[in-house]
C-alpha cells in the first residue's frame, strides 16, 4: 500500500518522538549508573540547597526519599529494565520511520499499554498535564490503530 506524504510525515514525527524518548531514557540510565558511585543523598541535599528549596516540601522530600532508596536498589534489574525500554523505543522509532507494519503494531501496543495507567493517574490526580499526556497518547494510539485497520482492509480487498 502506498503511503501518502502526510502519513509519512506523521509516522516520521511519531518515530522522532519515540527515538527522543529512547535516547532520553538512555541518558537517564547512564546518569543513574554514574550516581551509584556517589553519595546520592549528599548530592540531593546540595541540589536542594543550591536552589533554596525547603527540604520538607513535596518534591524536595521526594528527591530525598528516592536518593535514600538508590543505594539499596537492585541495580541489575533497573539496568535490565532500562535497556529493554531503550531497545523497544528505538526499535519502534526505526519501524515507524521506515514504514514497517511491525513498527506500527509495536507503537500501538506500547502506546495502548499506558492508557489504563494514565486514566487512573488522571482520576486520582487530575491536572492539565495528565490530561494532555492521556489525550496525546489516545490520539497517537488511535491514529496508529486506524492506519493498521485501513491497511488490513486494503489487503483484504485485494
Amino acid at each position: 500500500m502506498a503511503i501518502q506524504p502526510s502519513g509519512r510525515q506523521a509516522l516520521h514525527a511519531i518515530a522522532a518522538f519515540e527515538a527522543l524518548k529512547g535516547f532520553a531514557a538512555l541518558a537517564a540510565l547512564l546518569g543513574l549508573l554514574d550516581l551509584v558511585h556517589h553519595d546520592v543523598r549528599h548530592l540531593a541535599i546540595e541540589l536542594i540547597g543550591r536552589f533554596g528549596l525547603n527540604p520538607d516540601a513535596r518534591y524536595p522530600s521526594l528527591l530525598l526519599h528516592y536518593a535514600d532508596l538508590l543505594p539499596g536498589a537492585h541495580l541489575q534489574s533497573l539496568v535490565l529494565l532500562g535497556v529493554c525500554y531503550v531497545v523497544v523505543r528505538l526499535a519502534e522509532a526505526y519501524g515507524l520511520w521506515f514504514d514497517k507494519t511491525w513498527g506500527e503494531v509495536l507503537a500501538a501496543l506500547s502506546g495502548g499499554l499506558y492508557i489504563p495507567f494514565e486514566l487512573v493517574h488522571l482520576w486520582h490526580r487530575p491536572t492539565a498535564i495528565s490530561a494532555l499526556v492521556l489525550g496525546s497518547n489516545v490520539l497517537l494510539t488511535g491514529y496508529l490503530v486506524g492506519r493498521l485497520w485501513h491497511q488490513r482492509q486494503a489487503a483484504a480487498r485485494g
